[in-house]
């Protein structure tokens, strides 16, 4: 069984059944160790008390908030237990929206909504119900020490979550406003033929990290002490005509270099066929 990262109760209205959160995906990179570049051995992160001047265990230590320049309260687990709010234990539906509402930009992390239940009723009726219905449902819960606003989709497979951004989470200020300058007819018709010929359905595992299968076959290859080889990367330079810039790229696509061929097969036989009919 996946590990649990929360577990508690979905009601929406008075019906409520229990659920667990598994995580639907993590971040996977190449993990480096900090060595002693003398011997190679490895380095290990040591607490010290700042006044003492002495090393620390972790028993030793405890939670503090700096209130002023200084001055801390102590925060033990016990008090954050005593206020977490009911969505601690009760993730709370508030509303139902459609998806479109719903901005990307405040999607965080994924997880997978398990029903406790080999077979719970309640939980089959609320994601047959949005799927029927093509609602997402908007909802509050508390974990990881915060509150968060999650939105829950309904899946063929089941339900799965989003917790969000706050809108003061949102970085505001690195908002690109961008102006329409006037578009060339010609350029725009381009562009638009460039987007349909690269449009494709979404495949995710036809997707993979470069970066860190260059990581792990640089490793190997100091491993066996061979030489590493830069990787080979494009120059890319400004774009000094837009609409050659369009045309090269549109002869360039596997679309177009697959209908080009098949055109010109198909005026060869025409012709072909048209001084057979001649002859005759």
């Amino acid at each position: 069984m996946p590990a649990t990262a929360w577990k508690g109760y979905i009601s929406f209205g008075l019906v409520s059944f229990p659920v667990r959160l598994s995580a639907a995906a993590r971040s996977e990179t190449v993990h480096f160790h900090m060595l002693h570049e003398k011997d190679l051995s490895r380095v290990k992160e040591i607490f010290y008390c700042a006044k003492e001047d002495k090393p620390l265990s972790r028993k030793e230590m405890v939670k503090g908030y700096e209130y002023e320049k200084g001055r801390y309260v102590v925060v033990t687990d016990e008090d954050l237990e005593k206020i977490a709010p009911p969505t601690a234990r009760n993730m709370e539906i508030v509303q139902f929206v459609k998806s479109a509402e719903v901005d990307p930009i405040f999607l965080e992390k994924s997880y997978y909504v398990a029903p406790e239940e080999e077979v719970s009723k309640p939980y089959s009726l609320l994601a047959r119900s949005m799927r029927t219905t093509g609602y997402d449902a908007i909802a509050k819960v508390a974990m990881h020490g915060r509150e968060h606003v999650v939105v829950i989709r309904a899946t063929e497979n089941g339900l799965v979550l989003h917790t969000m951004y706050f809108v003061d989470e949102l970085h505001e200020a690195n908002r690109v406003t961008t102006s329409e300058k006037v578009l060339n007819k010609r350029e725009l018709e381009l562009s638009e033929k460039l987007i349909e010929t690269l449009a494709a359905p979404f495949r995710p595992q036809e997707f993979h990290d470069q970066y860190r299968e260059n990581v792990a076959g640089m490793i190997e290859l100091k491993r066996k002490g061979k030489k590493i080889k830069a990787a080979g990367r494009p120059k890319l330079a400004p774009v000094v005509s837009i609409m050659d810039a369009l045309k090269k790229s549109l002869a360039q696509t596997p679309g177009a270099k697959q209908t080009a061929p098949s055109r010109g097969k198909r005026a060869k036989v025409t012709r072909k066929t048209v001084r057979k009919r001649t002859a005759a």
